[in-house]
């Protein structure tokens, strides 16, 4: 059984782990060593998480942290404004394709409105299978660069 929970102080290091599994590596090429999440662009998504506007759930299974989704307003790959939080997502690759990631999206969104914030962006690589995941929860493509889409996600 999933249970979807809302981050807390105490579940902060877990977000060490998600962000590692966030990251989109093409297929067929090899997973960066674990290091990489302390690159200054991949750790901006959980440094000193808690603080301000900061936002998250997890999965549970079994006892166990499966998967994480948390948004927060940083000056990174999807920042839109400054009242637009940022999603990041990630499930561990054993749990995947099995209605995980929406149901922590839907907790999350819930937990935004009630914050009174009013979208949520993200930015995501064109070559990453997920752009499908965002488009059925509603995000919609605001701005395309080269290799990425810029979206956003109304959450009204």
């Amino acid at each position: 059984m999933i249970e979807i929970k809302e981050l807390c102080e105490i579940d902060y290091p877990i977000l060490k782990e998600f962000i590692y599994w966030a990251l989109f590596i093409p297929p067929g090429v090899e997973m960066p060593e674990r290091t990489v999440i302390y690159n200054p662009d991949v750790f901006i998504y959980i440094e000193n998480f808690g603080n301000g506007n900061d936002c998250g759930v997890f999965a549970e299974a079994d006892g166990k942290a499966v998967g994480a989704a948390w948004t927060r307003i940083i000056p990174a790959y999807g920042h839109i404004d400054d009242e637009t939080p940022e999603l990041a997502i990630s499930v561990l690759p054993e749990y995947r394709n099995r209605g995980i990631g929406a149901m922590m999206m839907e907790k999350l969104f819930e937990l935004l409105r009630r914050r009174g914030y009013k979208q949520t962006s993200l930015a995501v690589q064109k070559e990453n299978l997920a752009v499908n995941f965002y488009l059925r929860l509603g995000y919609e493509t605001i701005r395309e660069k080269p290799e990425e889409y810029l979206m956003v996600r109304k959450l009204l």
